[in-house]
């Protein structure tokens, strides 16, 4: 048998350049904070800088997160710089010299199609490993490492960016605990005030710090209810309203709020000694994040 291959019909309009253009230089170089200076010193066609974007790339040069990629500085034929003004800026924030591809000669024509593409999210980032329920997963990853650093901040701003490489290292690192929290939060949430990211992420620190804590009967009361009495702290926090996530100046509650609530009343269910009369409301102003009970396996000799 023969199988003839059909080629595809040449466009009868020309949908861009036939040939790259010439004159086009390119080398990776090392960026001192010093050399990145003075490239911002020259003409530039940029868009109006983004600082919260600078102060999110600065953040990642100092993590050492920073990669060489494709993506570099790039100047036209007259030396302005077409490209890479927020690199730049990074670079001579974070006070750390890094590699990356420098380009020389791009007609100056370019410019209205550079940087038009969709940003990489989480979600996007872990899509190589197979995990289901990225959306969520990358929130509650977030999330978690925003608990972790700067429980008492603002989760918001340029100081709250989580790289997508953290992402991907947290997920690797405990991807066993980050796929069990986000299960778990997709059957509690349907019954709880708070978004399936507050329950993934609350569920994950608060488990990961009691371990030896009895989960299903956690899980179970909270899905239920069945034969939960007057002051269980399950019950408690299923009747925490849902109108609390109404949009509104005086109805809104945070991320942070809704994982606080439901880390007082997992503190409350680990020791109800110590619970003494529990409020779940959101954070008043100064009040700290609170910190879930610990509940470790013992030792054995």
């Amino acid at each position: 048998m023969t199988i003839t291959m059909a080629h595809p019909e040449e466009p009868k309009e020309p949908c861009g350049p036939h040939d790259p253009p010439t004159g086009v230089t390119s080398q990776i170089s090392w960026v001192t904070p010093e050399i990145a200076s003075s490239f911002l010193s020259r003409d530039s066609l940029n868009r109006r800088l983004n600082t919260e974007r600078v102060a999110a790339l600065a953040d990642a040069i100092r993590r050492k997160e920073w990669r060489l990629t494709h993506q570099g500085i790039a100047f036209d034929e007259t030396g302005s710089l077409l490209d890479g003004q927020h690199r730049l800026h990074a670079i001579v924030e974070a006070g750390i010299p890094v590699q990356m591809y420098v380009f020389h000669g791009f007609p100056r024509e370019i410019f209205p199609v550079l940087d038009t593409g969709k940003p990489r999210s989480g979600a996007d980032t872990l899509l190589s490993t197979g995990a289901k329920h990225r959306p969520l997963l990358s929130s509650t990853i977030r999330h978690v490492t925003l608990f972790n650093t700067m429980p008492n901040e603002p989760w918001r701003g340029s100081r709250a960016h989580v790289s997508n490489d953290r992402i991907l290292s947290a997920y690797n690192a405990d991807r066993d605990r980050y796929t069990e929290a986000v299960v778990v939060s997709r059957e509690l949430s349907a019954h709880l005030f708070a978004s399936p990211t507050a329950v993934a992420a609350s569920y994950f620190v608060t488990t990961y710090a009691a371990p030896a804590a009895n989960l299903d009967d956690w899980v179970s009361g909270l899905k239920s209810g069945a034969s939960l009495e007057e002051g269980d702290a399950r019950l408690a926090l299923r009747e925490v309203p849902r109108e609390t996530q109404k949009r509104g100046p005086r109805r809104r509650m945070t991320m942070q709020d809704q994982m606080a609530i439901y880390i007082k009343a997992w503190n409350a269910w680990v020791e109800p000694q110590r619970a003494g009369e529990l409020h779940l409301r959101r954070l008043r102003k100064g009040e700290k994040m609170p910190i879930p009970v610990q509940v470790k396996f013992r030792e054995t000799n």
